[in-house]
């Protein structure tokens, strides 16, 4: 499917439940990112995940934090790495993103942080970087600073 009859489907709730698994999400958040500066294409994919959700029956199935998360991830590897103008290069470029069965965001999330009903309602910041504000050069990173308590 072409990637703008793939969003306008997505955008209408129309996309069948059988196109739509984990790397069309991936695939979905790409093309936001790719049309869209940040912030607009963070807000125009929740807004699109979750009328889809809603349309399914099922609006407890979106996730904040999941969404952010990879839409964070994605913009990074987007930036980051070497310009790619398609979604397969991307695809190709980046297969631990699109991996359900191990998800990268295994690496900074416990999964009772994820389960919980806070991470699904809005974006919870990633336990790895929660570890390090307990280091001693996390707590300058973190607000805890001594030195800005007055």
């Amino acid at each position: 499917m072409m990637d703008d009859d793939f969003l306008e489907q997505l955008e209408t709730c129309t996309l069948p439940d059988d196109r739509f698994h984990h790397a069309d999400h991936v695939r979905a958040a790409w093309l936001y990112l790719t049309r869209y500066p940040t912030l607009t294409a963070m807000d125009r994919f929740s807004q699109a995940l979750r009328a889809y959700a809603t349309s399914r029956g099922k609006p407890e199935r979106y996730h904040e934090t999941i969404t952010w998360a990879y839409l964070l991830l994605i913009n990074e590897r987007i930036q980051s790495g070497e310009r790619t103008t398609s979604w397969p290069d991307f695809a190709d470029r980046n297969p631990d993103l699109l991996d359900w069965r191990k998800p990268i965001l295994e690496r900074y999330y416990r999964k009772e942080t994820l389960d919980s009903a806070l991470a699904r309602r809005v974006f919870v910041m990633p336990d790895s970087w929660r570890r390090d504000c307990t280091s001693e050069v996390g707590v300058f990173l973190c607000g805890n600073s001594p030195l800005r308590q007055s």
